[in-house]
């Protein structure tokens, strides 16, 4: 999965990827204390571009602030240690991972006297639902486990901590052979997958949660709202009971990793034909043909790195050896 010869940004320095390690007291490990983020790349005849960069370091910084953890970074610091890290690194389609948390200096739950630290690492990551779920879909459970209520976990935040309750969706539907689960949330209303935002198709009306129902708002989920309403598609947030996804036309998911992925049945039930339908193909070709550079970015979506002015690779390599 990782290539253990490349570098892995550390508060503003490259280190080998064996010396990215944590102290077994690192308040993180003990209590769930990190926040991350999940970031894809694509090469396009322009290079290599960045989805969405600044958004998804911006959403880092405030995942760590709803939980009083200042970052000792900026976004635009952040920012230039991925494009040198993606540079020394030399992925082909670069999947990228920031992750902000406290470190060792406290035992007790109190986290203060933690150190508090950035580590991004890049890595090349297929699809993650599976090679063939782009195009085929995936078969998934409505799960037995909640989303938590707004007042037990922040939501908004990606925090490390919130992801045990995804790994027990994730376990239960891999485990009676589905590809994924999907969440209620304490209400009863369709929340998310376990790393993943739902939307649904109804006579030509494409439908998604609210925020309000316990789930993180994706990056990619409000690019495909804001690509759906440009295509002449009519996007509403509202609950949805759990019902309307046997009854759905169309069933997809979005997400950094997933992209967006068909869904092409729930709990052994067929969505419609069984097959992804013709609004997911729409918002596919278009979301991928403007991330693969076939169409124009018309939303700015790709960050190149051009405006820094990065080492060329020979001495970047020079430089982290030094280090």
């Amino acid at each position: 999965m990782f290539n253990e010869s490349s570098k892995i940004w550390h508060n503003g320095k490259l280190i080998p990827w064996r010396d990215a390690s944590l102290h077994v007291t690192s308040h993180c490990i003990h209590y769930g204390s990190s926040v991350f983020e999940g970031i894809r790349s694509y090469r396009t005849p322009q290079g290599l571009g960045v989805f969405r960069l600044r958004e998804h370091l911006q959403r880092l910084i405030e995942s760590a602030a709803i939980y009083r953890m200042d970052s000792p970074h900026t976004v635009d610091e952040m920012r230039s240690g991925i494009f040198t890290l993606l540079q020394v690194n030399n992925d082909k389609a670069p999947y990228i991972r920031p992750v902000l948390l406290r470190g060792a200096g406290a035992l007790g739950i109190d986290p203060r006297n933690s150190s508090i630290e950035i580590y991004i690492l890049s890595w090349d990551w297929g699809a993650y639902l599976g090679a063939e779920a782009l195009e085929k879909g995936v078969d998934v459970c409505v799960s037995s486990w909640r989303r938590p209520a707004p007042d037990t976990f922040p939501q908004l935040s990606k925090s490390g901590a919130h992801y045990m309750n995804s790994q027990l969706i994730k376990l239960d539907a891999v485990m009676d052979n589905y590809h994924e689960g999907i969440a209620l949330d304490y209400q009863g209303f369709i929340s998310e997958g376990s790393g993943e935002n739902v939307f649904l198709v109804r006579k030509n009306v494409i439908y998604t949660p609210p925020v309000t129902a316990s789930l993180l708002p994706g990056i990619t989920r409000e690019s495909v709202m804001t690509l759906a309403a440009d295509l002449g598609y009519t996007v509403r947030e509202e609950l949805i009971s759990r019902e309307m996804l046997y009854i759905a036309d169309e069933v997809f998911f979005t997400g950094t990793a997933s992209e967006i992925t068909p869904i092409r049945t729930v709990d052994r039930r067929p969505v419609a034909s069984g097959q992804p339908g013709p609004i997911t193909r729409r918002l596919q070709q278009e979301f991928f043909g403007i991330l693969r550079g076939d169409l124009a970015d018309r939303y700015h979506w790709l960050d190149y790195g051009s405006d820094l002015h990065i080492k060329s690779r020979k001495k970047q390599r020079l430089s982290a050896i030094a280090e």
